[in-house]
C-alpha cells in the first residue's frame, strides 16, 4: 500500500507553505529520509523527506503553488501506483493565488454533525485520527465522506483545517460578526498575521450602515508603464523575497519611524571581547562574538526601559514580559531573523550557543519556524560589510530595531587631546506611535554607557 507524503507541520505558527522545487522526478525511486521536496514558509526554506522506500508519484503541484500544512502532495509505493485526487484543501491550493481568500470560519457550534456522531459514535480512518489529534480537533465536528458518509477520512480533516484556517479572527470579533450577520470574507484584518479584530468588525458594521450613502471608492490607478529597457535577467517575487517585500513595505507604511544615530566609543567593548575570547574559546568551542554581547547589553537596557520592549496591538500598547532578541542574518533565501528568547535570563555562553545553533539551522534549512518568531526587539549588524551607519526597517510588530555599524579606529577628542579610539555608530529606529524621541534617546544613551564601560559580570552572567 502506498504511503502518502504530507506537507509536515513546521512549528505552531505555520499554516501554509509555498512549493519551491521538487528535488526528484515523478516516478523516481526514493529512500526513506531522502529530501524530495523544497517548500518555503514566510520565514525560511525547508526540505521535506520521503516517508518510505519506493517510487514517488507526485500530485499536480508545481513551483509557486501555496499548500496548507498536512496536504498530501505525493504517494510513495510501487512502480505502478498512481496519485489519487488531492484533498480539497490541497487541490484548491494548486491553482490558488499566493494570498488565500477568506472563507466562512467553521466553528464547533455551527459545523454539521455526521450521521455517526448523531448516533453517539464516530468512525474515522487511522490517518484521520492522527491528523485530528495533531491539530486538537474533535472528530465529531467533521463531516465524513467515506463509506457512504459514515467514516471520517484524512481528506475530510484536511478540508476542515483549510476551511477553519482561512479566516483568522479573535473570539470576541467572531462572536460580534456572527451576531450581526457580517460576511467575514468582506472584512480586512488589521491584527497580527491579518487577524480580524473587534475594531475591524466595528468598522465593518459602520461601513454597512453607511453603504447606501457612501460614494464609490476610487480605484487605485494602475502603475505607469515602465520605459523599454534591455533586461539581463528576472527573479520572480515569490516565497521569502515576496514576504520580505510585503513586510518591509507594511512596516514603512504603518509605522511612524524615527532614527536616532549615536557614535559610541567601543574601545573597552573590543578589549572585553578579546579578553573573553582568550578566556572561553577553548572551553566553549566558539569565540564570544559582538552579536551576543550586544544582545545581552540590549536585554539589560530593555529591562531598564520596558517601554522599548513593546508592541502595538490594535488600540493598546503592550509592554512585554519576555525579552526576546532577534538577530538579523543574511541567508541564501534572504533576510532571516533568528530569535533568542529570554536573553536577560541567560548567560553569554547560552546566548552564543543558541545563536550559533539558529544560524546553522538556517543555513542547513532545518530551522524550526518557532525559532523565527516571537521577537520583541531586533538587532541588525552590518559592520562586517564596512557599513558605518544605516537606518533599518522596524520588524513588526516590535517597537524598535537597532542598527549596528562597523567598529573602526577614528580620531576623537578625549580629555582635550586628539586620540585614536575604536568607534562605532548605533542607529536606533523606533515607532513614534509607541514612544517619543526623548525616552527612546534615554534608552540608546544607556545602551551606549553599557558598551563604553562594559561590566564583564553583567554581560556574561
Amino acid at each position: 500500500m502506498a504511503e502518502e507524503l504530507f506537507i509536515p507541520k513546521l512549528g505552531q505558527t505555520v499554516e501554509q507553505v509555498t512549493l519551491i522545487n521538487w528535488l526528484v522526478k515523478d516516478g523516481d525511486k526514493v529512500k526513506q529520509g531522502q529530501e524530495v521536496l523544497e517548500v518555503e514558509t514566510d520565514k525560511a526554506v525547508f526540505n521535506v523527506e520521503a516517508v518510505d522506500n519506493g517510487f514517488i508519484h507526485m500530485g499536480p503541484f508545481k513551483a509557486g503553488d501555496v499548500l496548507p500544512v498536512l496536504a498530501v502532495v505525493a504517494v510513495i509505493g510501487g512502480k505502478d501506483e498512481v496519485f489519487q485526487a488531492a484533498a480539497p484543501a490541497a487541490a484548491s491550493a494548486a491553482s490558488a493565488p499566493e494570498t488565500v481568500e477568506a472563507a466562512p470560519a467553521v466553528s464547533g457550534e455551527s459545523a454539521p454533525k455526521s450521521k455517526a456522531a448523531a448516533a453517539g459514535k464516530v468512525f474515522a480512518s487511522p490517518r484521520a485520527k492522527k491528523a485530528a489529534a495533531d491539530n486538537n480537533l474533535d472528530l465529531s465536528q467533521i463531516t465524513p465522506t467515506g463509506e457512504g458518509g459514515l467514516r471520517v477520512t484524512e481528506k475530510d480533516v484536511l478540508a476542515y483545517l483549510a476551511q477553519s484556517a482561512a479566516v483568522k479572527i479573535s473570539p470576541v470579533a467572531k462572536r460580534m460578526a456572527e451576531e450581526a450577520g457580517l460576511d467575514l470574507r468582506k472584512l480586512q484584518g488589521s491584527g497580527q498575521r491579518g487577524e480580524i479584530t473587534k475594531a475591524d468588525v466595528e468598522a465593518g458594521l459602520l461601513n454597512r450602515s453607511a453603504a447606501p450613502a457612501a460614494a464609490a471608492v476610487p480605484v487605485q490607478p494602475a502603475p505607469a508603464s515602465l520605459p523599454p529597457m534591455q533586461v539581463s535577467g528576472t527573479q520572480p517575487l515569490i516565497g521569502a523575497r515576496k514576504v520580505i517585500a510585503q513586510r518591509m513595505g507594511a512596516s514603512v507604511q504603518t509605522t511612524a519611524r524615527v532614527a536616532l544615530l549615536m557614535d559610541v566609543d567601543a574601545t573597552a567593548f573590543v578589549a572585553l571581547r578579546e579578553k573573553l575570547k582568550a578566556q572561553y574559546e577553548a572551553k566553549w568551542g566558539f569565540a564570544p562574538g559582538y552579536n551576543e554581547l550586544l544582545a545581552k547589553a540590549a536585554a539589560i537596557a530593555l529591562r531598564r526601559f520596558p517601554y522599548m520592549n513593546a508592541r502595538l496591538n490594535g488600540e493598546v500598547i503592550e509592554h512585554l514580559a519576555e525579552v526576546n532578541i532577534g538577530i538579523a542574518m543574511d541567508a541564501e533565501q534572504g533576510l532571516i531573523v533568528p530569535v533568542i528568547r529570554n536573553v536577560d535570563q541567560k548567560d553569554l555562553f547560552t546566548v552564543g550557543r543558541e545563536f550559533r545553533e539558529r544560524v546553522e539551522a538556517v543555513r542547513s534549512r532545518k530551522i524550526n519556524p518557532d525559532h523565527l518568531s516571537g521577537g520583541t526587539f531586533t538587532i541588525t549588524n552590518l559592520g562586517m560589510y564596512d557599513v558605518d551607519g544605516f537606518t533599518p526597517v522596524i520588524n513588526l510588530p516590535e517597537a524598535a530595531i537597532l542598527g549596528v555599524g562597523r567598529i573602526a579606529p577614528k580620531p576623537v577628542v578625549l580629555n582635550d587631546q586628539i586620540v585614536i579610539r575604536k568607534m562605532m555608530t548605533l542607529s536606533l529606529v523606533f515607532d513614534h506611535r509607541l514612544t517619543d524621541g526623548a525616552p527612546a534617546a534615554r534608552f540608546e544613551q544607556y545602551l551606549k554607557e553599557l558598551i563604553e564601560s562594559p561590566n564583564e559580570v553583567t554581560l556574561t552572567k
